[in-house]
């Protein structure tokens, strides 16, 4: 693993009407670390989250995400020129995501999301939250249906992987006990983790997060924290996120960027982004000169 960007996002604006939602927002997310978008509420966040995942088409800017080598990079400029979505090579491959509506964002350039409200198939089995998510090569391996009605091979195998891999995450999340209870009967905590399961059965290059820890009591944040980490360090996915729980932020994040008012207000590891008087002000909601008086008044 490189740490190379994965992701570099480069003069992001979204306008709605006279609204500026995003404004010349540039950062990148680098390849098997966790990376958190914050800021105050209005700042912006899902905003960006939205262009990254194709449910918004940006007003302006470019988001280019890689498979493989890192020097797939070299390519950005010529596809950039063309009127392409992806280019691909042996090594590699690149996808500019704002020429790209939202199930070819999933499906190809293999990005997953949650969202902070969390829109599980609660009527369905817990067992079969995680099989949905693999729908596409099940389909494809059934000949779209064919293969499956006949019982052949090619199908079989491809399902007994499918609930191998689901069988797989459920241990992982601790959940393999309540496989055939319906998704709507676990606790909150079971299904914001279950949620992020079913998003890494898809085996997504890049997992996005809208607020997983919104909701969630200390035990059930700390089990949280254990899951991303073990998802960045045994997997290498990178993980992209929203987060208000700055306790989470702090202790999972490798890199923050944080917005204000649509525009990027700082960018680094995570001690320089906590001391950085930008954004002290920015979630006192104070001006940057009274930062200092402030943080004394209220002990920071």
């Amino acid at each position: 693993m490189t740490n190379a960007p994965i992701l570099t996002v480069e003069h992001l604006s979204m306008r709605f009407g006279g609204l500026v939602a995003v404004d010349d927002l540039s950062f990148s997310a680098r390849e098997g670390e966790i990376t958190a978008l914050i800021g105050p509420n209005g700042a912006g966040k899902t905003t960006v989250f939205n262009c990254i995942t194709g449910f918004y088409k940006p007003t302006e800017g470019r988001m280019a995400l890689r498979h493989g080598n890192p020097a797939i990079f070299e390519e950005l400029a010529a596809l950039t020129a063309s009127s392409l979505r992806s280019r691909h090579r042996q090594d590699g491959a690149l996808y500019l995501l704002e020429r790209m509506p939202d199930y070819l964002v999933t499906q190809k350039a293999r990005v997953a999301r949650t969202f902070q409200n969390i829109r599980l198939f609660r009527g369905m089995t817990v067992l079969e939250n995680l099989l949905v998510a693999q729908h596409n090569p099940l389909m494809k391996a059934s000949g779209m249906t064919l293969f499956g009605v006949f019982g052949l091979p090619v199908y079989t195998h491809a399902e007994h992987h499918a609930e191998e891999k689901a069988a797989k995450w459920l241990e992982r999340i601790d959940l393999l006990d309540r496989a055939d209870d319906p998704a709507g009967d676990l606790p909150y905590g079971a299904q914001r983790r279950l949620e992020i399961a079913r998003a890494m059965c898809t085996d997504p290059v890049l997992l996005c997060l809208d607020e997983p820890a919104a909701g969630l009591n200390p035990r059930e944040s700390a089990e949280l924290n254990d899951l991303l980490l073990s998802i960045r360090d045994e997997t290498g996915t990178s993980i992209l996120l929203i987060e208000h729980d700055m306790s989470v932020v702090m202790q999972i994040s490798d890199h923050i960027v944080v917005l204000d008012y649509g525009v990027k207000i700082s960018d680094g590891v995570r001690e320089e982004v906590r001391n950085d008087p930008k954004v002290i002000a920015a979630y006192l909601g104070v001006e940057d000169e009274e930062v200092e008086k402030v943080s004394s008044e209220v002990g920071l």
